[in-house]
């Protein structure tokens, strides 16, 4: 069936999808299965969406300067848009996208690792269910969306500050005993200056481990981005001047899923083939996967990260045409 406009809206808004799946045979949706990735999911159905809707309306003809006016008009009644924005430049906006693929488009979503205990209590307030963030997991999805290669920095595509350039406090977050000293010795150990160790009031059970930085310069999201990258687990960036002394340009807060990534392995030589004599070349093995000694679990209570690209599952709608739909 072709959707109209209100029951577009409801696929794209849906947060509790029921289906009725194969060998059901009642029509009641109370005995229906229910889809049970909520936003994740919604975020694969709204890509969908809007992927068709691109396909269809670039069908119309988009490089015609007068279907391009139609269809600015068409929408522009039911958009609250900036009041610098004007029907001239959504037209010019029309013609430079008009030739973007919209199938080799990057549609990624950003991994999140979804909490196993519910209930979530930070500082004293009950929140339900709720997601933590997943390092290297989203740095390399902004960065695949972006363009950028690994270890760029994220903020202006330039290189990152080397860590003897960067100095860090630690403080402990989570109670566990030693833990800043650790993660200290696990920064040093990939060349960070540590200015300071100290501990910082636990906010719950299970907390985001933060890099926080002073001020919105590009040397100060650069230095604050290099130490995050060092991580790996449920950590963000923050930006909060109270909590970076002078001297330093970033303050670490533990966590309580975090690892602190190991060294790179140190080059060696390659073994000569046949034995023979002379100039040899030399292999980089690769960075170990497993945890520096700053490391903490939170013992099972999150999920793996999702993924960054989900297809399409058998239960959500899509396009009903031979062809994809577009254009029907």
């Amino acid at each position: 069936m072709a959707l109209n406009g209100t029951q577009a809206l409801q696929v794209v808004r849906a947060r509790h999808l029921q289906y009725r799946a194969a060998g059901v045979t009642t029509r009641d949706p109370g005995y229906w299965p229910q889809e049970n990735e909520s936003d994740l999911a919604r975020i694969r159905r709204d890509h969908e969406f809007l992927r068709v809707l691109a396909s269809a309306v670039k069908q119309k003809g988009l490089s015609d300067p007068i279907t391009d006016q139609q269809l600015v008009s068409g929408v522009v009644g039911q958009l609250t848009v900036d009041s610098g924005l004007s029907a001239t430049d959504m037209i010019g906006l029309t013609l430079g996208f008009h030739n973007v693929d919209v199938n080799r488009a990057p549609q990624l979503t950003l991994p999140v690792q979804v909490d196993q205990f519910g209930g979530y209590i930070y500082k004293g307030g009950a929140y339900g269910d709720i997601e933590f963030p997943s390092e290297p997991q989203d740095h390399s999805a902004v960065d695949r969306f972006l363009g950028l290669r690994p270890g760029d920095d994220t903020y202006s595509g330039g290189a990152l500050p080397a860590p003897s350039k960067v100095t860090v406090d630690v403080l402990n977050g989570s109670g566990v005993t030693n833990q800043a000293t650790d993660t200290a010795q696990s920064l040093q150990a990939l060349g960070f200056h540590v200015g300071g160790i100290g501990d910082s009031p636990p906010v719950g059970r299970e907390a985001e481990t933060v890099v926080y930085y002073s001020a919105k310069t590009p040397s100060a999201l650069a230095a604050a981005q290099a130490v995050a990258n060092s991580f790996s687990g449920a950590v963000i960036m923050a930006r909060d001047p109270s909590q970076v002394k002078p001297g330093s340009q970033v303050t670490v807060v533990t966590g309580t899923d975090f690892s602190v990534n190991p060294p790179a392995a140190p080059a060696v030589p390659a073994t000569p083939v046949g034995g023979t004599t002379g100039t040899s070349s030399t292999t980089t093995t690769s960075t170990p996967t497993s945890a520096g000694t700053g490391s903490s679990s939170s013992n099972g209570a999150f999920a793996p990260p999702t993924a960054t690209v989900t297809p399409l599952q058998p239960w959500d709608p899509r396009s009903c045409t031979p062809n994809g739909g577009e254009g029907a």
